[in-house]
């Protein structure tokens, strides 16, 4: 078994299988803080994602793309975080 075989056969669907269950919890979350954590759980997955299928089909230019949904991952979870805490205080 070759890497990209390895990558294609296991770490894909693990990764499908976790992205579908995490969109669960984003819509079914029982708080606003499990959904945000939730969301930022499941850009995290996609950006494992587009890592796995970046090293499958050899693009290197879709490693920008991760790198950029991941700032925006990071910059929107404390945008929110810094939110609910504001919420919180009033």
């Amino acid at each position: 078994m070759t890497l990209v075989d390895y990558l294609y056969y296991v770490i894909m669907p693990i990764l499908v299988i976790s992205a579908i269950l995490i969109f669960w919890r984003v819509l079914k979350g029982p708080s606003i803080a499990d959904k945000v954590i939730a969301l930022d759980l499941l850009i995290t997955t996609g950006i494992g994602t587009i890592g796995v299928y970046s090293m499958i089909y050899r693009h290197s230019t879709l490693l920008d793309t991760a790198l950029i949904l991941a700032l925006i991952a990071f910059l929107s979870t404390v945008a929110l975080s810094y939110y609910l805490e504001k919420r919180k205080r009033k």
